[in-house]
């Protein structure tokens, strides 16, 4: 049995400036000390500790039994020294495993105790606990080699180490160490300052000098080490195929309902050609009867009687008289060409900028006003997202990529822990990956992002046949399709995934962005689908969209490098984001139709901002009157109401997650925008059919449970390393995943549940002619 020997000294005179050195010669190590034992901390600070105690190196030996001989030399210029030397066997110097083991250790006192890998475990997890925060403390995980590396000025020379409150867990793998056997070293630092504590006042008496060293006086602290099994290779082949069998499920059910749409089709298809005074033609897979809206997915054909008005007794209430008839509609010549469209001509209508105003500025518009610029113009048009994210995606991820590779490699190398923000009491290495249960995690959004894609893909090559047979609905009925958004919103959702992997190889506080960058981007992409809609001759260009979406990233890095705690930050951002917010307001309530005429006399002698107040006096004051587009300012005095009081909570309570609070902006907003749509549609007589209802309800519930998981904080890059390390918890799911990998699971169902909903929330206009559509 190996049993460990620690000298202890106790130097009983007061000549500080005159110590008293101890070597201690073994047969292949010397240990040195001197005491007064002098650490020096944080600007070159110098502590005194007058009782020092080490455990002597443990050298590796090849024989059964063997008695170690070892002697300790003592030397001062000191003409008068007396001090106590102690020899003591060290209990539980080789740790059990699942076995807990309490012990006391100070900056001049540490301690380290061996652990011997038994046959058959190939990992461990060594977790140190303690219920005191400070004295702030490192862990190190040494080779069986002397000098063991035991003070606060080289415990980081060698090995794997991480600063500690109250937590810390190393995971240990046995390939790691070729004698089968480590150190487990725990060194008090002379200063908290490092965990995240004060630094200590160092009192300064007349006559003192600056380099006389502060005593500590007692300065312990009572640790408890365990050292418990890590999780089996057969552990890791399990959760990738649980990982995998979860997602995959999504395609099988997919390929099913596509199968049985096509069962559907083929059933009802002879029902239809026995009665020819009613017919109508099959659309994805179902009927358009008369005066029956179907969910049409893909925007194909059916008859003429088929087209129904929707809305119904809303009609009269909204101004519109008489209907369309849809006959000799493919018959009409079609706008879009076969010849090229130039960018020049992307916001090109057929009538005169005089037509624009008077038809953008009616009280009552209909998506036929808004849907008559040239089918191929804004195919091209919106088809630039997706072209634009995807090269936005390759020169992003790159740089990101190797930068991640770097800060995994340096970790290695180094043995510094304190880098990275893992979860380390549920961070699972594979080969040089520390935490590959946190990358595993964000598979979901790769997997369910390709099956979006997949999922437009088929609508578009059906929409365009529907196209190509001129039909009279794809031509004339429902919601305009361009699908140049939903390809965009798709790559988003992988680039999210391939990103937060990325950011999980190594989070901390100079990598966070990669983690949040397409999540702006995916709410800025559903914004503008929502908004594209029933406004597809207006809706942003992808030059200006991306722009914008810069500009918030670029905010999102200036917040998290200078906004903690800067007053002048805050300040400068709520004013920019309330201003932005009455930019856009005006935008969207007089659908871009206004300006400043800067040009004109006036302006020149009155100035702008007098004759902004001048027609708030004239049309507010003067003669008072409700507004004209009644719904449109709802929602924009309510999304006001709501980006204020954010910019007010910004400026008052300055959150130090200024990447989150960035992105609440943005979910706040969406939400307000989504649910005023679905109210503005249930009030325009239209209905959710059950496909979208289902979605909505499920994806309402599955965020819940994500939101729940997000917000248990296993880490965060906002305090110190050892401060972070409070918050670990253990896995939750196989053994394998933490609380943040359930949040990755559920999050990117719930992001496909949502691009769900956007695409098939208006399903129920596909047998509705477009001027009898509402745009709200």
């Amino acid at each position: 049995q190996t049993e460990g020997v620690r000298v202890s000294v106790n130097v009983l005179s007061d000549h500080k400036d005159l110590p008293v050195l101890f070597v201690v010669r073994q047969k292949e190590a010397v240990v040195s000390f001197q005491v007064p034992l002098i650490l020096r901390g944080l600007y070159q600070r110098k502590y005194a500790y007058q009782e020092v105690s080490r455990t002597l190196c443990q050298p590796q030996t090849k024989a059964e039994v063997e008695t170690q001989h070892f002697y300790v030399d003592v030397s001062t210029l000191s003409l008068n020294t007396s001090y106590k030397l102690r020899v003591t066997r060290v209990e539980n110097f080789v740790l059990r495993t699942n076995e807990r083991f309490s012990f006391n250790a100070t900056a001049a006192q540490p301690q380290y105790f061996k652990y011997e890998f038994p046959k058959g475990m190939d990992s461990v997890i060594v977790k140190v606990t303690s219920a005191m925060a400070f004295p702030c403390s490192v862990i190190s995980i040494q080779d069986i080699l002397c000098p063991v590396y035991d003070l606060d000025n080289n415990v980081a020379f060698i090995g794997m180490y991480q600063t500690m409150t109250k937590k810390a867990a190393i995971t240990v793998q046995r390939k790691d160490f070729p004698s089968n056997s480590f150190y487990v070293v725990v060194v008090v630092k002379t200063e908290d300052e490092v965990c995240g504590g004060p630094l200590p006042y160092y009192p300064l008496s007349k006559n003192a000098s600056p380099e006389e060293p502060m005593d500590q006086q007692n300065r312990q602290k009572m640790l408890e080490v365990m050292v418990s099994p890590a999780i089996t290779s057969e552990a890791y082949v399990g959760s990738v195929l649980f990982c995998l069998g979860i997602f995959l499920s999504f395609y099988i059910l997919t390929l099913l309902i596509a199968c049985w749409e096509s069962c559907r089709a083929t059933v009802t298809a002879p029902l239809v050609s026995a009665t020819p005074a009613r017919t109508s033609l099959p659309v994805s897979g179902r009927l358009c009867p008369p005066h029956l809206p179907i969910l049409v997915g893909n925007g194909t054909s059916s008859s003429a009687e088929g087209v129904t008005d929707s809305v119904g007794s809303t009609e009269s209430s909204y101004g519109y008289a008489g209907q369309r008839s849809l006959e000799n509609v493919a018959g009409r010549p079609r706008l879009d060409s076969l010849s090229s469209v130039e960018e020049d001509d992307y916001d090109t209508l057929a009538d005169i900028d005089y037509d624009k105003n008077v038809i953008r500025t009616k009280q009552y518009l209909c998506v036929a006003d808004l849907a008559r610029k040239d089918k191929r113009v804004l195919r091209k048009k919106y088809q630039i997202y997706f072209w634009n994210i995807a090269t936005i995606a390759v020169f992003y991820a790159l740089p990101v990529i190797q930068l991640v590779i770097t800060y995994q490699t340096v970790v290695n190398v180094t043995g510094n822990q304190d880098i990275c923000y893992y979860n380390f009491l549920c961070a699972h290495p594979l080969g040089n990956i520390s935490a590959f249960n946190n990358i595993l995690s964000n598979l979901g959004y790769v997997l369910l992002g390709l099956l979006f894609l997949l999922i437009i893909l088929q609508r578009e090559i059906n929409y365009n046949r529907a196209l190509l047979r001129n039909d009279a609905h794809a031509l004339e009925c429902g919601i305009p399709k361009h699908f140049g958004l939903f390809y965009a919103m798709g790559t988003a959702l992988m680039m999210e995934g391939l990103l937060s992997a990325c950011y999980h190889v190594c989070p901390n506080y100079t990598n966070f962005q990669f983690d949040t960058s397409f999540m702006y981007m995916i709410a800025g992409l559903c914004m503008l689908k929502l908004y594209q809609k029933r406004h597809p001759d207006i809706n942003a260009s992808a030059y200006s969209a991306y722009a914008c979406l810069a500009l918030v990233i670029f905010f999102s890095v200036v917040g998290v490098v200078f906004g903690k705690g800067n007053t002048a930050f805050w300040i400068i951002f709520s004013i920019i984001h309330i201003l932005a917010t009455l930019l856009l307001s005006t935008q969207l309530y007089y659908m871009g139709r206004w300006k400043l005429d800067t040009a004109s006399p006036h302006a020149a002698d009155s100035g702008i901002l007098r004759r902004i107040l001048h027609v708030l006096y004239t049309d507010c004051v003067r003669q008072c009157s409700g507004p004209m587009y009644v719904d449109r300012m709802v929602l924009l005095v309510m999304g006001n109401i709501i980006n204020w009081s954010l910019a007010a909570y910004g400026l008052i309570v300055r959150p130090n997650d200024f990447a989150s609070y960035l992105l609440a902006i943005g979910i706040c907003n969406l939400l307000l925008y989504f649910a005023f749509y679905i109210i503005m549609k249930l009030r325009s007589g239209e209905r959710i059919q059950l496909i979208p209802l289902l979605c909505i309800i499920g994806t309402s519930v599955v965020w819940g449970f994500a939101l729940f998981f997000f917000f248990q904080g296993l880490s965060t890059w906002q305090k110190t390393p050892a401060e972070s390390r409070e918050h670990n918890r253990d896995c939750i799911l196989l053994d394998f995943f933490d609380d943040h990998d359930i949040w990755h699971f559920l999050s990117s169902i719930a992001m496909f549940g949502s691009f769900l909903v956007l695409l098939t929330l208006d399903d129920d206009l596909d047998c509705v002619q477009r001027d009898k559509i509402y745009v709200f």
